[in-house]
């Protein structure tokens, strides 16, 4: 059944992937904050993160651009604006040069070159590199299109700094380990559309069993990276015992997907996942203004 049509400029929204980029933005203001003793610099921190904002919304168009066929084939994605033919592929590929020319005039007019040249680098990986050729190329997908999506914090860090830190890069490790099992999740509860549309997802290829393990295995893993903030000395207790209860519980939604054949648990252990990433970046955040925590 068809979703009734919405407002226009609803429409144009939906493109932009709202909840998705609004998580993009939370984790780049976070690099932002934490660049800095103090508060950032009010020009940098609305420059940027709008630069960002729009950056990460033109990817987002893109890549519905490019997914439009296979977007019409499965549940989840049906109803956006492009398969149902509210919005045309013409009228979102100029909404989408549109955003990023604003995007990029924001951020080397008002924020510096260099975030603007890893900010469209970003935009390329996403939208180019990870959605036209390795969604369809490799079980590996998401591994290796995930650097794109974790570059948020960096691109954060350095629109106040204008530099790369080594924290900066501790920032987007987390998030690229944190990518496969938080996709994973949701590519174990729709394998059957993704293998019914030909997406060489994980679970297509090797099976559910095998996914379910790689989930557990990574989110061990990412419970081990998320200490490194703290073993490194960039982050104090408070962090490392808010990392320490997040990650020992999405060890326990992986251990209960392992286990479990059920779709639900799939569908809980992703939108934990969400939670997860939001109350770690969180953690930082306050243990960045806490005084003497180290």
């Amino acid at each position: 059944m068809s979703a009734p049509p919405l407002p226009l400029w609803r429409e144009y929204l939906e493109l932009c992937k709202p909840r998705v980029v609004a998580l993009i933005c939370f984790t780049a203001v976070v690099g932002m904050l934490l660049a800095v003793p103090g508060m950032v610099p009010l020009d940098a921190l609305i420059a940027g993160n709008l630069g960002i904002f729009l950056a990460s919304s033109s990817a987002a168009v893109i890549n519905q651009v490019v997914d439009a066929r296979v977007d019409a084939q499965m549940d989840r994605t049906r109803n956006r604006p492009l398969p149902t033919g509210r919005v045309t592929a013409g009228q979102a590929l100029v909404f989408a040069a549109l955003l990023g020319l604003l995007s990029m005039t924001l951020l080397v007019v008002w924020t510096n070159t260099l975030t603007a040249v890893l900010t469209f680098a970003s935009l390329i990986g996403y939208a180019v590199i990870y959605t036209a050729y390795l969604k369809r190329a490799t079980p590996q997908n998401i591994v290796i299109g995930g650097a794109a999506g974790a570059a948020p914090p960096v691109l954060g860090w350095v629109a106040v700094t204008g530099t790369v830190d080594p924290f900066a890069l501790l920032l987007f490790l987390i998030i690229f380990v944190w990518t496969p099992p938080h996709f994973w999740a949701l590519a174990i509860r729709r394998h059957e559309e993704y293998a019914r549309v030909n997406i060489p997802m994980l679970p297509v290829t090797h099976g559910l069993p095998y996914t379910r393990l790689n989930v557990l295995l990574y989110s061990a893993l990412l419970l081990a990276v998320s200490l490194l903030p703290f073993a490194t000395r960039y982050a104090g207790w408070p962090y490392a015992l808010a990392a320490l209860v997040l990650g020992g519980r999405f060890i326990q939604w992986s251990v209960r997907l392992y286990r479990t054949q059920d779709n639900a648990v799939a569908s809980a252990t992703f939108r934990y996942s969400i939670i997860y990433l939001m109350g770690l970046f969180a953690a930082l955040l306050v243990d960045h203004y806490l005084p003497g925590v180290r």
